[in-house]
Order: C-alpha cells, then structure tokens, then sequence
C-alpha cells in the first residue's frame, strides 16, 4: 500500500468515526435539551443544577452509544478501567459545558431561556471537542494492529517448526 492511499484510508476511518461520534453525540445532545428544558419548566431547580442533571442523562445514554455503535470495534478487555475513564473524562466535559453557562447565567444575568439554551449549546459544543479527544485517546483504545509481515513470519515460523515435527502419518 503506497503512502499516500494509507493516508487516504486512514482519513476514511476518521471520518467514519467522525460520523458516528457525531451520531450518537447528536441523540445525547437531544436527550440532554430535553432532559434540561423539562427540569427548568416543571421544577424550580435552579439553572445551572438542571443543566448538571441534564447532562448526567445524557451522558449514560451516550456511553451505551459509544460502546456499541461507535466504538464497537475497539478494545473490550478491561470495562471497569473503561468506565472508569469514559467517567472521568465526562466529567471534566460536564465541567466545560457547565462552566460557560454558569458564567453566562451568574456572570452576566443572561438567565433567560432562550440565553440559557444558547449557552448550554456553546458550552455543549466546546466539550465535545475534549470529548472527542479524550474518548478516543484514552477510553476506546484501538486494538493493536497486527502487522502483516509479522504475522506471516510467525506463520512460517510454525510452518517449519511443524516440518520438523515427527507425524503420526509418517510413523507408520
């Protein structure tokens, strides 16, 4: 494979990934509005609290989607270390996306809802570039790849280890 449709391929992988991060994030981002807009109009939660719960929903629903949709193909040993991490870095992202509207909602008086929705968009879309990052980075490992000249020497290697075995065939 010459290098320059390695990179080609690898750009496609990217971009499918890019896609399906998308996807799943896309429904996480509808859970997360409809969770928030919900708890703002049938509670007297304040703001800032509502968008935490919000966020906490859909980021459960997006674990389930990132680990069997987007990242179906990566690494699966080691869930607990996996978890452990997705919630870790979620946590930090459920910091960005929160902090911007804590600052716009105590910062600046912009508590309205349509500003508030406006701020939580900002603050959603600016975590879910560390999302992407870190998730993938650190939370769905790929698998190592195997590397086709190893995996035919091995295959040689066994071929003549094999040759020099005694077979029950030949014994007789």
């Amino acid at each position: 494979m010459s290098e320059r449709s390695a990179l080609r391929s690898r750009l496609e992988a990217l971009i499918r990934e890019v896609v399906k991060f998308g996807t799943v994030g896309g429904a996480g981002v509808v859970v997360n509005f409809a969770v928030f807009n919900l708890v703002r109009q049938l509670t007297e939660i304040p703001v800032v609290r509502a968008s935490i719960i919000a966020t906490v929903v859909a980021t459960g629903t997006n674990y389930l989607g990132y680990r069997y949709f987007t990242y179906r193909d990566r690494d699966k040993r080691g869930r607990t270390k996996e978890l452990t991490l997705f919630l870790l870095f979620s946590v930090v992202g459920l910091v960005i996306e929160n902090g911007i509207l804590y600052a716009a909602t105590y910062g600046f008086d912009w508590d309205s809802p349509l500003q508030s929705n406006v701020f939580k968009f900002l603050g959603i879309g600016i975590a879910t570039l560390f999302r992407f990052w870190s998730y993938r980075t650190w939370v769905f490992r790929t698998l190592p790849a195997r590397d086709p000249l190893m995996s035919a020497a091995s295959a040689e290697s066994h071929l003549a280890d094999d040759s020099q075995r005694p077979h029950s065939a030949s014994r007789r």
